[in-house]
């Protein structure tokens, strides 16, 4: 039991280039860089357990942030709670600062809580690009998916979102010719 662990090479390289990306996701999450550790340590530990069997996949990156999202989502559900950037958020702790400046009555969902409740992939798009900002060909490799539709994704939460929030809906033109579009 003392004898410490071999790892695989290229599982530990997929740690080291993935840790700073997963400790971030389970923070925005959970709300803690205990947590975050806690959470992380759980997903790796699941990942080296299965590490042969998804080398043999296409979608390495997917499967994994996939594992990621269902340990937090666990996590959060045996605390009973919404995630950290719900709660904590600062565009929600300045929204709430102005709600009590203009006296404005308390709305029943909010943009975040309407984030949480976007399908999966679309909910990923939006927490990885605006609340951990990263640009559309990283969240594209994480997801294994193209650019492109990473981008529809984005335009379809974002369209759901209006919707829900009681927001008129943008909608994209595409160009015909020379005549402008959005």
């Amino acid at each position: 039991m003392d004898e410490p662990l071999v790892l695989p090479l290229d599982f530990e390289a997929f740690v080291l280039s993935h840790q700073q990306f997963f400790h971030a996701y389970a923070e925005l999450h959970c709300g803690s860089r205990s947590a975050a550790e806690s959470v992380v340590h759980e997903v790796f530990l699941e990942i080296h357990a299965v590490w042969d069997g998804l080398l043999q996949e296409d979608e390495l990156e997917r499967r994994t942030l996939a594992v990621l999202h269902r340990h937090v989502t666990r996590r959060l559900a045996r605390e009973g709670r919404d995630p950290a950037y719900i709660i904590n958020g600062p565009i929600e702790q300045h929204l709430r600062a102005l709600r009590g400046e203009l006296e404005l009555a308390e709305s029943r969902i909010g943009l975040y809580e309407a984030i949480s409740e976007l399908p999966v992939r679309q909910y990923t798009v939006i927490v990885l690009r605006y609340l951990l900002g990263y640009p559309t060909s990283r969240i594209a490799r994480f997801m294994s998916l193209d650019d492109r539709t990473v981008n529809y994704h984005c335009r379809r939460a974002k369209e759901r979102l209006s919707r829900r929030m009681g927001l008129p809906v943008r909608t994209t033109r595409v160009k015909q010719g020379d005549e402008g579009g959005q």
